[in-house]
């Protein structure tokens, strides 16, 4: 099995401009390439009730009757499995998995991860087809957890059009879900991060069962009040000080710039109010970050080398894809989820915006072989990356204009499709929206080829085989 390491972000409903949910994660890989598509799931009885891991060879026993949904699994012959990562099903219930995240070892020797448990491959495609609610997505994977064991520590985002949960799974056996604040938003990077919790509240914090018990008897809790599940569960590595606590920085930085935490800090909340209302532009930039702007910018013009390297930053070259899985509560029913991809390197390629009540999913996307292919998305993103990130001096300003087109091309495009889907019945909506996607998928790679053929015939003239030559010779 493969761990993700990637960086979430969560926004309440009332801590967003328009009163969307949002949940969004960066999909990174420990390799360049790892081709992804997006697909849609239609309803359907699932086989025998049964779904078996391609990794951890466990058979999932499931209910008769699966909802349609999205998905953006891998394409990948080398490793096996789905890793299908986010989806909005019919019922608005928008999952995200995994954050990938680690017990101590306190915690993890009394109650160690289970190799043939519930792992990252699965997740998606066993509880997203199958669940009404947030907080039903978070009890289905809890009695899941229950009966299977967790085979790795992860982190899993769920949401509807009232509420958002975060949940974490460090061990084996034990989990705890919140309720993420309508006014607040949440960031979190690889490592254990909710804090505090309230057993006592049971609308806003879920967790397994006997966690309470499993930690006094076993004397667990390092503070003589409370219960701190990252105090508790969590690591205070020096790889954390390195790899994580510096993205949890510069998020705050980019969403909270009045805070001035230290970036190596393991201490930097899971949740807090921004001074301002979070739009999902704001959280591509958070995904597309790499400490933009400080001495840490390994690819910027501020710091010494050492500086430039010493921590992992939030986008990568290595990211398959990032998502920003947007639930509007203002739409109509079958308009509320928005599902914006940015496939590959997030810095240099921007979020496109897909509804997900649809039969079929645009034919750039669907489709993701392993030889590269100018006409699909994934590949066309990756190719376009290298030469922004190889060029990024001589082409920084345009990749920044190109992203803000794309931006602007995502808005209007969200803006047109949803006022042209007025009067429509359900059967119309479904193939309408399909269309549309396409169009906003033919646009996006219209306008990327364009750029990227610019910056190819321009990088040539970047050449080290040249010198002032006579024009007559």
């Amino acid at each position: 099995m493969r761990k993700h390491e990637c960086t979430t972000v969560i926004v309440g409903k009332k801590a967003s401009i328009d009163g969307s949910i949002i949940i969004a994660r960066n999909e990174d890989y420990h390799g360049p390439i790892n081709p992804k598509k997006f697909v849609v799931y239609e309803p359907s009885k699932v086989e025998d009730r049964k779904y078996i891991s391609e990794n951890t060879k466990l058979v999932y026993e499931l209910p008769e009757k699966a909802l349609r949904y999205t998905a953006i699994p891998s394409e990948d012959s080398n490793e096996p499995g789905e890793y299908a990562q986010a989806g909005i099903n019919e019922s608005n219930v928008a999952v995200s998995s995994t954050e990938s995240l680690y017990g101590n070892e306190r915690v993890l020797a009394l109650d160690p991860l289970i190799d043939k448990g519930v792992a990252e491959d699965a997740i998606n495609d066993v509880v997203t087809p199958f669940v009404n609610t947030a907080r039903d997505g978070v009890k289905f994977l809890g009695e899941l957890i229950k009966r299977y064991g967790s085979a790795e520590g992860n982190g899993i985002i769920f949401a509807d059009e009232n509420e958002a949960w975060y949940m974490e799974i460090p061990t084996g056996h034990h989990w705890v879900a919140v309720r993420i604040p309508d006014d607040s938003y949440a960031v979190a990077p690889n490592h254990v991060c909710i804090e505090e919790i309230d057993f006592k509240d049971e609308e806003n914090y879920l967790w397994s069962d006997g966690i309470r018990e499993f930690v006094s008897d076993n004397n667990l809790n390092p503070y003589r009040e409370g219960f701190n599940f990252r105090k508790i569960f969590g690591t205070y590595r020096e790889l954390d000080r390195v790899y994580n606590c510096p993205r949890a920085w510069y998020a705050h930085k980019l969403l909270s710039p009045n805070e001035n935490y230290d970036p190596e800090s393991g201490d930097i909340p899971f949740i807090k109010k921004s001074p301002f209302l979070i739009s999902h532009e704001d959280v591509a930039r958070v995904l597309g970050s790499h400490y933009n702007e400080t001495v840490y910018d390994p690819i910027g013009w501020m710091g010494d080398e050492n500086q430039k390297r010493r921590f992992r930053s939030i986008s990568l070259s290595r990211t398959s894809h990032g998502h920003i899985l947007q639930m509007r509560p203002e739409a109509q029913n079958r308009l509320k989820g928005i599902q914006w991809i940015s496939m590959g390197t997030g810095a240099f390629n921007p979020f496109i915006p897909f509804f997900t009540y649809i039969n079929d999913t645009p034919r750039q996307y669907k489709n993701t072989e392993e030889e590269i292919s100018l006409d699909n998305a994934y590949w066309i993103a990756k190719i376009f990356a290298y030469y922004a990130e190889t060029h990024y001096k001589l082409f920084h300003r345009d990749t920044s204009e190109y992203i803000q087109r794309m931006m602007i091309l995502g808005r209007q495009r969200v803006k047109e499709i949803t006022e042209g889907a007025v009067d429509k019945s359900d059967e119309e909506l479904l193939e309408y929206l399909t269309r549309e996607n396409q169009k906003t998928a033919d646009l996006y790679m219209e306008e990327t080829l364009k750029q990227l053929k610019d910056y190819a015939v321009r990088a040539i003239s970047t050449s080290k085989l040249t010198f002032l030559m006579d024009k007559n010779l």
